[in-house]
């Protein structure tokens, strides 16, 4: 059944709520002042909170701010019920994240009418993260088994080789083997390493003691890390002729220095991945006294609108006609890395044409 909680220190009000919700169907119960409206919030989580302004010992306001404070009753939808009509009340409470204004005297139709619309909303909101956590997690079922499968199964495939022929193959042979080996290893690592990654980047956007910290990190010769961590993808793709870069006058920039190379990696490795050798992988960088921009632009296929809007982690598009590797967490990664360090990430495509993304960063 669903639960209100009806605040107010006027036990007339109090009363006629409270009953008027119950023969409605919810389960309706009352606090008659903040404090004790608070407590109840915390030990009973409401479905839904009504609450006077005007109260002895804690108002409205205040009540609002306390349980916006706390995780457990952050997201309850909040009506306050008031006598007064002033405009600037109603923008402070609004503000302070109420979620509707009830003003007295209403009537029965009005109060359930502001009831069910607050219910009706969140009702979507939680139906809205479902399929999305649902989403998520069909995406991790298609796409993490096969990035980890895939290459487990070419180094067990050419170790098996290895052990099994190792007095009759020849030494180029066995150097190609060890090759084969190590890329598969890398692509595993790579996995890995970035679920690791996204799932530690979402663990401290959470804690605002950590993103704070991260704030204090400077990266000096920002220039010189972009450079080389783009060199370096372009030479694992063996593509070095593709490559063209414009890092000259990089200031130093206000984030750290495994964050950069992690943002830089996965916005070239991505231009790479999806472009056809010979094509051109651009990187250039533009700043002003405050910000400075990171731009990778490739040739690739490119992406359509609607799949441009659906980016996100485990996320891959088009499967079945290409061969993608990767596990959909690289432009993620650095968009959050980015927004982590109030920074800004955005991405432009046109199927055919090729793919731009753009991270802004605050100067050091």
């Amino acid at each position: 059944m669903t639960r209100v909680l009806v605040i107010d220190d006027e036990t007339m009000i109090l009363e006629n709520v409270v009953e008027t919700l119950q023969l409605e169907g919810y389960e309706a119960f009352g606090a008659t002042n903040g404090i004790e409206g608070v407590k109840q919030a915390k030990s009973h989580l409401p479905d839904l909170i009504l609450c006077d302004v005007m109260m002895p010992k804690m108002d409205g306001f205040t009540v609002l701010v306390h349980l916006r404070d706390h995780p457990s009753t952050a997201n309850i939808p909040f009506i306050f019920l008031t006598a007064k009509t002033d405009r600037a009340d109603v923008r402070q409470g609004m503000e302070l994240g109420a979620s509707d204004y009830l003003t007295k005297p209403f009537t029965t139709t009005e109060l359930i009418a502001a009831v069910n619309t607050q219910l009706e909303k969140q009702a979507m909101i939680a139906s809205a993260y479902e399929n999305k956590l649902a989403e998520w997690r069909n995406n991790i079922f298609h796409v993490l088994p096969h990035e980890l499968r895939t290459p487990l199964v070419a180094l067990l495939g050419y170790s098996d080789l290895l052990i099994m022929d190792a007095d009759t193959l020849d030494g180029d042979t066995v150097a190609e083997m060890a090759a084969r080996i190590k890329q598969a290893g890398l692509r595993l690592h790579r996995t890995i390493e970035n679920f690791l990654v996204h799932a530690q980047i979402e663990i401290i956007s959470n804690d605002p003691e950590r993103i704070a910290a991260l704030h204090t990190f400077t990266t000096s010769d920002a220039g010189a890390v972009i450079a080389r961590i783009a060199r370096q993808k372009a030479s694992e793709y063996e593509r070095e002729a593709d490559l063209t870069l414009d890092v000259d006058g990089t200031p130093p920039l206000a984030l750290l220095d495994d964050n950069l190379k992690k943002i830089v990696e996965e916005l070239v490795d991505n231009a790479f991945k999806f472009s056809e050798p010979g094509t051109p992988v651009g990187l250039a960088v533009t700043a002003n006294d405050s910000r400075c921009a990171i731009r990778v632009d490739d040739r690739g296929r490119g992406l359509k609108p609607e799949q441009v809007a659906n980016i996100g982690a485990y996320v891959q598009f088009e499967r079945k006609l290409y061969e993608q590797q990767g596990s959909g967490l690289g432009l993620i990664i650095a968009k959050r890395l980015a927004e982590l360090h109030n920074g800004t990430f955005q991405l432009t495509s046109q199927p055919g044409e090729g793919t731009s993304v753009e991270v802004v960063l605050p100067c050091a």
